[in-house]
């Protein structure tokens, strides 16, 4: 290799993880330009989730309610399968980490993945509005929502609990938007359109489908700019705080091999009663 090709080889390799995130030299480190030393002690968790994802520091009015939509993801009790999931993982004698993998392994579409559905049905619904070129919001969710029912979808995302008949998470964090909206944090655009299906689903529904925690931190991540693939992530975020801690609980308490359930607990088999293994050579066994 001659000078100039070595140069160029060393150009590839220094572009192969080219990233605007963060910039580290010996003795120095600066996140989205930000000297790590200057974001110590002057900012919060929620400051730098939106830096690094945004490229720039939120406003403190932003910050406060992106942290109000994630304090109440953390925990859903033993019975949400991340949770459960990482508190068998310690018992059968995974480290930490290794039960903080398996439970957030499973927060994939059905556990964990309503919060994003939410967003791209509010964006969905959004688009319908402004395609029919009418401030309709009422209209454009009934529109929408019963496109997907014709498409075979039973469930709407963000609406519903097959726990709380009125989700205790969700009015609180209903008002600091409100707040947000009338300090000029956020529009309320989302916020209106999240009301709007709460409405249809009220006069379309045999019962009350009321919105629950998915619905209105859908509602707040959309107002706040965040696109919908990263609204779970950042429950993900969330729920880790709630694995871990389940985790270490477990671990503190002790336990082996401890399944979904006590052993003096039968499950219910469904399958052929007992019968006596054929003599080799019957083609009809009875």
């Amino acid at each position: 290799m001659n000078k100039m090709e070595d140069a160029e080889l060393l150009r590839k390799a220094s572009d192969w993880w080219t990233t605007s995130i963060i910039d580290i030299h010996p003795g120095q480190i600066a996140i989205r330009g930000y000297p790590i030393e200057q974001l110590i002690g002057h900012v919060g968790f929620a400051d730098m989730i939106w830096l690094m994802l945004r490229g720039e520091l939120p406003t403190r009015e932003q910050s406060a309610l992106l942290e109000a939509a994630l304090v109440p993801g953390v925990d859903h009790g033993p019975h949400a399968p991340s949770i459960a999931i990482s508190r068998m993982a310690v018992s059968c004698g995974l480290p930490v980490n290794g039960a903080m993998a398996s439970a957030v392994n499973v927060l994939d579409d059905v556990h964990g993945g309503a919060g994003q559905q939410c967003m791209e049905l509010y964006r969905d619904i959004e688009a319908e509005a402004a395609s029919a070129g009418e401030e309709d919001l009422l209209r454009a969710a009934g529109q929408v929502l019963e496109r997907r029912r014709a498409a075979g979808d039973k469930i709407v995302p963000g609406f519903g609990h097959r726990f709380h008949p009125v989700d205790p998470r969700t009015e609180p964090l209903f008002a600091l938007v409100d707040r947000a909206v009338d300090g000029g944090v956020v529009q309320g655009r989302y916020a209106r359109i999240g009301r709007a299906v709460e409405s249809v689903l009220r006069v379309s529904r045999s019962r009350p489908i009321p919105m629950n925690i998915d619905g209105i931190t859908a509602v707040i991540f959309c107002e706040l700019g965040f696109e919908p693939e990263l609204g779970r992530g950042l429950f993900v975020l969330s729920r880790s705080v709630g694995i871990l801690a389940h985790a270490w609980e477990q671990k503190q308490q002790g336990g082996r091999i401890k399944g979904p359930m006590p052993k003096e607990i039968d499950y219910r088999y469904a399958g052929p009663p007992r019968r006596d293994l054929p003599e080799r050579g019957d083609s009809n066994p009875q």
